[in-house]
């Protein structure tokens, strides 16, 4: 996947890109951030721009064309000159692996212009392998890149650290994330929207999420706002605890139930103030949401989602998850 084809991070990308361009791209990177916003692809795609027979402009530098034979070959893992590291099935990267990658990325490039290194889930590196690392990532062979993807740069050591630029990547909004969810993973708008709402900016955490509970989740947290904001009676409120709940609730289901709502609240203070309707998790039930305004003013709408928070911490000490329900009916 090239740079231009990757979702969010314009910033960083096109910086790669224009490093890229003008052969400034320092020899040792670490790309840290959340888990499943693209670093990977990004570090991918990056070996793809470095060895591109057909490179194409963008951005002020330039991208893989994702078409020639050596994209292909990378985009597969089979290129010569592109290793992927990751833990074994210990989970861990030991140091054998480490000293495999170095004494291959010290030969001339194969088949490319550069050999590029990615340590993928880097913060899996046993401490004898980081210190292994260190001699290469400080003096790395002519015509090698080393790229190190870790969501826990926290924990490399310092010596590693110091030795690489760094590069920081944000969560992404959750229209990005819809959107990728919709275009890369033919998801349902509908699907694509409720997942991309719980995923906490994650492509990786939405894909890994059950969509269906997704989609069950918001819909419930949707009734029972509906139905507090529009009534006063208690019986009203309670039957939408109910719908929140389910007959039996677990503490886990009710928690993703709590976190949909608390996103909708958080939807309701961002109508409320009038900021960018691009900051909208649920961007798909704004008709919806604004149909609620005539209930809510930023107080309430603060003091609902202060109510939400303390059910979750009240559910982490293990409360009842009815009356959990209850009392969060009763107080939006």
């Amino acid at each position: 996947m090239s740079f231009r084809h990757i979702t969010g991070h314009r910033p960083l990308l096109a910086l790669l890109s224009r490093t890229s361009a003008r052969g400034a791209l320092p020899p040792s990177l670490i790309f840290s951030g959340p888990s499943g916003v693209g670093k990977r692809l990004t570090a991918v795609a990056l070996a793809q721009t470095l060895n591109c027979t057909n490179p194409v402009e963008w951005d002020g530098g330039v991208d893989a064309c994702g078409a020639c034979l050596s994209c292909g070959r990378i985009a597969r893992g089979v290129h010569a000159d592109v290793l992927i590291v990751e833990p074994a099935e210990s989970g861990s990267i030991k140091v054998d692996q480490v000293r495999d990658a170095i004494e291959r990325a010290a030969y001339r490039p194969f088949e490319g212009r550069r050999r590029v290194v990615i340590i993928d889930e880097a913060d899996a590196l046993m401490p004898e392998a980081q210190n292994a690392l260190l001699k290469t990532l400080e003096e790395p062979p002519p015509a090698s890149v080393f790229v190190l993807v870790t969501s826990r740069q926290d924990v490399l050591l310092p010596t590693v650290r110091s030795r690489c630029q760094h590069l920081r990547f944000g969560a992404l909004g959750a229209a990005e994330v819809a959107d990728a969810l919709i275009r890369l993973h033919d998801m349902e708008a509908e699907d694509a929207h409720a997942a991309a709402a719980a995923s906490d900016g994650s492509i990786g955490r939405a894909l890994d999420e059950s969509t269906e509970d997704a989609v069950a989740a918001r819909a419930s947290a949707a009734r029972l706002l509906t139905l507090a904001a529009s009534s006063s009676d208690p019986r009203r409120r309670l039957d939408g605890a109910k719908a929140m709940s389910g007959a039996a609730p677990t503490r886990a289901d009710l928690a993703v139930r709590l976190s949909a709502l608390s996103s909708l609240l958080r939807d309701l203070g961002v109508l409320l103030s009038r900021a960018d309707d691009r900051r909208l998790a649920n961007a798909d039930m704004k008709p919806q949401l604004q149909s609620l305004l005539r209930w809510f003013d930023s107080d309430r709408a603060l003091r609902a989602f202060a109510a939400v928070d303390r059910a979750l911490a009240a559910l982490e000490r293990n409360a009842s998850p009815k009356i959990v329900a209850d009392w969060v009916a009763l107080q939006i």
